[in-house]
């Protein structure tokens, strides 16, 4: 799914030549419908919610451009902007509602928290509409129960849904059903679409012919009038010609569009209703028209994450350079195969050519070349994110050195530059981490895709804006893990969703993700990550969060005896640190002066001035509670004395490595699975 601010912005072209054309009668009826009474109204009881209208038609029939031009015509209305969303994937799968709120929640700039389900968000999205003035575009609704979640409790918010029939359940729904575009706008369309040339003035009778057998469907017009602009010497009566004589079914496909058995690309999804078959038949025109480099470039843009191409989507499936994919890209926007979108240099493939497209891709390539080439795009994808992430880094870090060394098309000249690109690629770099994660003959592209896109946007955003969209691509990665028997790495993705669980106040799921972390960990023939022990003392960092402290205490305690058999001295101190905390929390003074001299024996060995300072501290404020003043007022001279000993001089160790004295860490630190 893919949305927009909602800053209103000028829709792609409706009919791919720059304007639209024809559908007064429905664009009155559309603005008429705002003001009519509902029934809530008729009853003298105010309107509940948004006015909801829908526009309803077949695949190709230009029920997203009628809803565009819509929106534009009256978004001076709607002061607070715009928003869209998509609600069905291309490969015809209906989009989560709580994916859809969040994404719109982002659009709107509110915080989201980090795994927020479906509840919250629809209520944090209405709380967020709630007296402003705004249209949400939803295009590709599959049903009711979609559309009545994220209709505003404003009732001066207008929904304007795009659909196939009508939808039941929705209350107070406007419909308006299109069919074809009436004989004059039709050949107006194709006219546009054909160019500068007069052949469709000239023989008006052929024109109309090819309009009725296109059943004045705009997709359809669109692809043939894209095909006569490339064809300049070709006449309207031969386009009638080749397009009667075309089939109207796909290869493979049976006579009523459907293809038995057969393998959707790329991977199994409910298969959508059979596409109107004059546009079967345009689109048959124009792929048997193109070169076979090109034509099995617009093939394989079935493999288009979310249905969203560039110049290094197309150049990493097609292999072939990024200006040669730029120009084919192009090329495609003319014959009327792409649409622009508000993205520079970013395209959409049409809701309606992207499973006749997969249809193609699966019967004319090889599954081995289909696989290679989304592989391609993949690690191109891969490198992508790692610049992006290096142009966040310092100068003359590791991580710009080795961007330096790749080719100028994948560098970013500028840290603005990449984080522009990570945002407005967002969706379809999203789409692309789900599509490989469920692939399941790509997991170490889809291990490397999430781990390169988690650091992408941890470098780019903050905290709190990467959190939401990092616990959706940290639960990408147990399944692959297990698939593959990776048992360190699942223990790693579960901590990293725990994390986030705990800082978003969900400390009983964060529980059950640091026990399956555990579980995991233990599972791992070796663990040179010490997950175990991470997830041992996530454990009780929750149970003290909780204030439950023996509990706490006793995790504490079974991470510090995994660590000491290690021989982690860093976490040594740190944990017994934690423990003493605890036991200081519960004013069991003997075992928290013990375990911070314990703390501090520990920095001590490591060498870590600031710590062992840090630890005598807390044992001498241990002691004056518990009444021992004296021996408080020593230790405090030794840290005060250890402490002149850090003034303009370097740490023989590390610095802050012990880390007890950040708090109850909640995951702080911790490194992202890679």
């Amino acid at each position: 799914m893919h949305t927009s601010g909602p800053t209103p912005y000028t829709a792609p072209a409706a009919d791919g030549s720059g304007g639209f054309v024809g559908r007064r009668s429905e664009l009155a009826q559309l603005r008429a419908d705002i003001g009519r009474a509902g029934l809530d109204t008729l009853s003298g009881r105010p309107a509940p919610r948004g006015r909801v209208l829908l526009v309803a038609g077949r695949p190709g029939s230009g029920r997203t451009a009628l809803a565009e031009e819509f929106a534009r015509q009256v978004a001076a209305d709607y002061p607070a902007g715009v928003l869209r969303a998509r609600l069905t994937d291309p490969d015809g799968t209906p989009v989560p509602t709580e994916r859809t709120a969040r994404d719109l929640l982002r659009a709107l700039g509110r915080p989201v928290r980090a795994g927020a389900g479906e509840e919250e968000l629809t209520e944090a999205l209405r709380a967020a509409l709630s007296g402003r003035r705004a249209l949400l575009l939803l295009d590709e609704v599959a049903g009711s129960g979609q559309l009545a979640d994220l209709v505003p409790e404003s009732r001066d918010c207008l929904v304007l849904a795009v659909s196939r029939g009508p939808l039941t359940g929705v209350p107070d729904v406007r419909p308006c059903t299109l069919g074809g575009l009436d004989t004059a706008s039709a050949v107006a369309l194709l006219a546009r679409c054909a160019g500068e040339t007069p052949r469709v003035t000239v023989d008006p009778r052929a024109a109309e012919r090819l309009v009725e057998a296109c059943g004045g469907r705009p997709a359809a017009l669109v692809l043939v009038g894209g095909w006569l602009a490339a064809h300049p010497m070709a006449s309207v009566a031969e386009a009638v010609r080749r397009f009667g004589d075309l089939p109207d079914t796909l290869p493979g496909e049976a006579a009523d569009g459907t293809a038995p058995g057969a393998r959707l690309v790329p991977a199994p999804r409910p298969r959508p209703a059979p596409a109107a078959r004059p546009l079967v038949r345009a689109l048959l025109l124009v792929h048997g028209s193109l070169p076979p480099a090109a034509a099995r470039t617009l093939r394989l843009l079935a493999l288009a994450p979310a249905g969203l191409a560039d110049a290094h989507t197309v150049a990493g499936l097609a292999g072939c350079p990024v200006d040669a994919a730029a120009a084919t890209l192009e090329g495609f926007v003319r014959l009327g195969l792409l649409r622009t979108t508000a993205v520079p240099g970013q395209y959409e493939v049409p809701g309606c050519l992207a499973p006749l497209l997969a249809v193609l891709l699966r019967e004319l390539e090889r599954p081995a070349d289909v696989q290679l080439a989304r592989a391609r795009m993949l690690e191109r994808t891969v490198r992508l994110l790692r610049s992006c992430r290096a142009a966040a880094e310092p100068p003359g870090s590791r991580a710009r050195r080795e961007a330096a060394g790749l080719p100028r098309a994948l560098r970013f000249a500028t840290p603005a530059a990449a984080a522009a690109w990570l945002d407005s690629r967002l969706p379809a770099l999203r789409a692309a981490a789900g599509l490989a994660a469920r692939d399941g003959e790509l997991d170490t592209l889809a291990r490397r895709l999430v781990s390169a896109l988690t650091r992408a946007l941890s470098a780019h955003l903050e905290p709190g804006g990467a959190a939401p969209e990092l616990y959706r691509l940290y639960e990408l990665l147990p399944p692959v893990a297990a698939r593959r028997g990776l048992h360190g790495e699942h223990a790693a993705a579960l901590l990293a969703l725990g994390d986030l669980d705990l800082r978003a106040g969900r400390p009983r799921e964060a529980l059950t993700r640091y026990r399956a972390a555990l579980e995991a960990a233990r599972e791992a023939v070796a663990d040179p990550a010490g997950a175990a022990a991470r997830a041992l003392e996530s454990l009780g960092d929750t149970y003290s969060a909780l204030g439950d402290r023996p509990r706490a205490t006793d995790w504490y305690g079974r991470a510090l005896a995994l660590c000491q058999t290690r021989g982690d001295l860093a976490a040594e101190a740190r944990l017994h640190g934690r423990i003493g905390a605890e036991h200081l929390h519960e004013g069991d003074w003997e075992e928290a002066l013990r375990a911070w001299r314990a703390a501090a024996a520990a920095c001590r060995r490591l060498k870590d001035r600031r710590g062992y300072v840090r630890a005598l501290e807390e044992a001498a404020r241990v002691q004056e509670l518990a009444g021992r003043a004296e021996e408080a007022l020593r230790t405090r001279r030794e840290a005060l004395r250890w402490a002149r000993r850090l003034e303009g001089g370097p740490l023989d160790g590390p610095s802050g490595g012990t880390g007890y004295g950040e708090g109850h860490g909640h995951g702080a630190g911790r490194r992202a699975p890679s």
